[in-house]
């Protein structure tokens, strides 16, 4: 038994943050449908090259362990088997371009209308009031537009993209939370509702630290590259041959981290006693941590600041990561039923047992005519 064994979920994703809720859904247990177009189906099936049977690699990672089915949604045929699917189901998410589903006669006060007990969850890109909208957004847009790029990047550099698709995967991970709430309530109500979520929302959530700052102390947010605005020494190091970081989160840290720089009067010194003493006066003690820091080879530092119990980590590349034996203790890669590669998995993990793919991504309407299994729908 998975945790979400009987939920029935229709998808109509396309590409990161509906698709990654759905697979989401379905690691826990979720039976997922992947209602998709009949020509070509989700665009991420494109987005690269052929990696298994036609499709490129982030198709399969963003939709092990659902069943596909091709729908005309343009046409009567289509809808009524969308809308059959519909009464069997539980949740419906989806990532449509905004006004598509109003324009299908699929908009959310409709169909929780026709369909009172369904959890609907929409997920758009500025969200679903405001001037804005109406208008599309991707990843990278909605970071530039958000100013998580103006905070991201060495200080005085340009804005920078971050490399993970967090605004698309926290939509996705907002949109699951609300499903699972939204669930619970419908046990007390016996009706759904719509759950309304978008990068946009997600982007400005990610900044809370940054926009409250702004907000309530008038600050402007700094790029600190890998650094902290909070505390002093919390940031990257070059060892003599590899940087590292270290993270001095109070006092006593800086203490433990200061013997063993070989700096024990540090802690006395005037200029360094408390945290708000270094975040002052950092233009004299960084200098100095970055002398000595270059002295030894990296291993030796991590040995030391280890043995001290002085938070710190290599700087590591994809690859070292996953050759650290903490990556394969937690056992976070998984090979879906009848795969010959590993996606990631879900990282949840209910009495010490992580929930895995049940299968791998299906073809292209795989499952034709497809319903959901028999079985009472979630309670």
């Amino acid at each position: 038994m998975k945790p979400l064994d009987g939920l029935k979920v229709v998808e109509i994703g396309q590409v990161f943050a509906g698709p990654y809720a759905g697979a989401i859904l379905a690691d826990l247990g979720a039976d997922v449908i992947k209602v998709e177009k009949p020509q070509g189906g989700d665009d991420a099936r494109q987005m690269g090259r052929d990696f298994r049977r036609g499709d490129a690699l982030v198709f399969h990672e963003f939709n092990r362990g659902k069943r596909s089915v091709a729908l005309d949604l343009k046409s009567a045929e289509g809808m009524a088997a969308l809308h059959g699917l519909l009464e069997q189901a539980d949740i419906l998410l989806h990532n449509m371009r905004p006004g598509v589903p109003e324009t299908l006669g699929l908009g959310g006060a409709e169909t929780t209308a026709r369909h009172t007990r369904l959890i609907y969850c929409e997920m758009g890109a500025f969200g679903h009031r405001g001037p804005m909208k109406d208008h599309p957004g991707y990843e990278p847009l909605l970071q530039a537009f958000s100013g998580l790029s103006s905070i991201t990047g060495e200080p005085g550099g340009k804005p920078v993209r971050m490399g993970a698709s967090v605004v698309d995967q926290g939509t996705g991970m907002w949109t699951v939370i609300g499903a699972l709430a939204a669930l619970r309530q419908r046990e007390a109500t016996g009706r759904g509702c719509v759950i309304n979520t978008s990068l946009f929302e997600t982007a400005f959530a990610w900044a809370n630290q940054k926009v409250s700052a702004f907000v309530n102390l008038g600050e402007q947010p700094v790029r600190h590259a890998s650094g902290h605005p909070g505390f002093v020494p919390y940031e990257a190091f070059d060892a003599a041959d590899s940087p590292l970081l270290v993270c001095c989160g109070n006092d006593r840290l800086f203490g433990k981290f200061a013997r063993v720089l070989g700096h024990a009067e540090w802690i006395a010194d005037a200029r360094f006693v408390t945290n708000r003493d270094r975040l002052a006066n950092q233009a004299a003690l960084l200098p100095m941590i970055r002398d000595i820091m270059r002295t030894r080879r990296r291993v030796e530092w991590l040995g030391l600041l280890v043995e001290a119990g002085v938070p710190c980590a290599p700087i590591n590349t994809v690859e070292d990561m996953l050759a650290e034996p903490q990556a394969a203790a937690m056992a976070m890669l998984a090979t879906p039923p009848g795969e010959d590669f590993a996606v990631v998995a879900t990282p949840i993990s209910f009495d010490g047992v992580r929930p895995l793919p049940p299968r791998g991504a299906p073809r292209l309407d795989e499952h034709a005519g497809a319903g959901f299994s028999p079985g009472p729908a979630a309670r």
